[in-house]
């Protein structure tokens, strides 16, 4: 799998992830690491009651970013459950609920947007200047309806909408909230900030990856979600070195 990006000096300047800026070169093996590492996994069955090691993928990338469009909110859980993890069956109809519920919401989200990207809309969207109404205030909106699930409710989310429906958990949110600046309309605003302010980077990162794993192509929403969960969770160093040495999905 290749990892090479033209030469360029540029740099992704994301104070989330820390004080210093992260090269190209190694947002990109981080991504590719992400799309491609195994773990190994032990597992019994009748035909093998001894067990045998079996390589899986380490992170959500197959299960989730590679899945086509959902049709039905049955399989929008599956996709959560891709990322995310099983829920038994109250979680389950929980963000099935929650799904449900938050539809409208979503609804006026697009409509506001009016076909733009996140990273195209202009600063007042994110600002609690501009509401009632703003993008910023439907998606804190959809964050606070989401429910004890949020984190699956929003990964379907923004498969459905990848360019414009930020996914965050519990772990990344807490990694933005220092970000935090007065009148910004939720942590939301730290994510279109950090894509404005690196756009030409991202959209060379982009289509780096599109290049480096062709089997989908996420838009830069994703790719900054990525790199803000690896870092957050310490596992940016191994996605790293999965994606140096080439590691295959």
């Amino acid at each position: 799998m290749a990892t090479a990006i033209p030469h360029t000096e540029a740099v992704l300047r994301l104070p989330c992830l820390g004080p210093e800026p992260l090269p190209l070169g190694r947002a990109l093996d981080a991504l590719v690491g992400y799309a491609g590492a195994r773990r190994w996994l032990r597992l019994r069955s009748p035909g093998t009651p001894e067990g045998r090691w079996v390589a899986v993928p380490a992170y959500g990338w197959a299960r989730f970013d590679t899945r086509p469009a959902a049709h039905g909110l049955d399989a929008e859980v599956l996709l959560g459950e891709g990322l995310h993890g099983r829920l038994d069956r109250d979680g389950w109809q929980a963000v099935h609920d929650a799904l449900t519920a938050t539809a409208p919401i979503v609804d006026a989200l697009v409509a506001q947007a009016a076909g733009r990207a996140f990273w195209d809309l202009p600063d007042e969207e994110l600002s609690v200047l501009g509401e009632p109404g703003t993008v910023g205030a439907l998606l804190r909106r959809l964050g606070e309806e989401a429910g004890p699930y949020g984190a699956h409710v929003l990964a379907a989310r923004h498969h459905a909408h990848p360019d414009l429906v930020p996914h965050l958990t519990r772990t990344t949110r807490r990694a933005l909230l220092p970000h935090l600046e007065e009148g910004d309309s939720g942590v939301e605003a730290v994510v279109h900030r950090d894509l404005r302010a690196n756009a030409d980077a991202f959209a060379a990162l982009e289509a780096a990856v599109a290049a480096a794993v062709p089997d989908t192509r996420p838009t830069r929403l994703r790719l900054h979600d990525v790199l803000l969960w690896l870092t957050t969770t310490l596992r940016r160093a191994h996605a790293e070195d999965a994606g140096r040495s080439g590691e295959e999905a």
